[in-house]
């Protein structure tokens, strides 16, 4: 059996390789993605289903340049994992910055990303992609 805090470092691994088809190896089938913001942010949604949340990763990747993205804490109980760390990023649109420190939240459920919950900056991505 997998640990939650282990899916989610293999999740991370492949979001930094930018590997969407081992990013979705990983999510259920009835993966919730919730990342909050205003709309001019082209990934910020909710998506449901693993269809949709492989269409999330596809955007970001699409969307921003990754220039930092450091996971610094993966904090473990039970089938929730929470995951604080910094990112730079450019956006693709623009050439704005973004830069912000961020905590995910995540739900495993039978080895795989059942909930994924994205806490940032909104703010500095909104100014970038704006």
């Amino acid at each position: 059996m997998i640990a939650p805090v282990d899916v989610t470092k293999h999740v991370f691994e492949a979001f930094g390789n930018q590997d969407v088809d081992a990013i979705a190896e990983w999510l259920h089938p009835d993966v919730t993605i919730e990342f909050y913001g205003p709309e001019v942010i082209p990934y910020a949604r909710t998506f449901r289903g693993r269809d949709a949340a492989r269409g999330f990763f596809e955007t970001v990747l699409s969307s921003v340049d990754i220039h930092q993205f450091d996971p610094e804490e993966f904090i473990c109980e039970g089938d929730k994992v929470v995951v604080t760390g910094h990112l730079r990023l450019t956006a693709r649109s623009t050439g704005r910055p973004i830069e912000s420190d961020f905590v995910h939240v995540i739900t495993v459920a039978d080895e795989k990303w059942l909930r994924f919950r994205d806490f940032m900056n909104t703010y500095e991505a909104a100014v970038a992609f704006g």
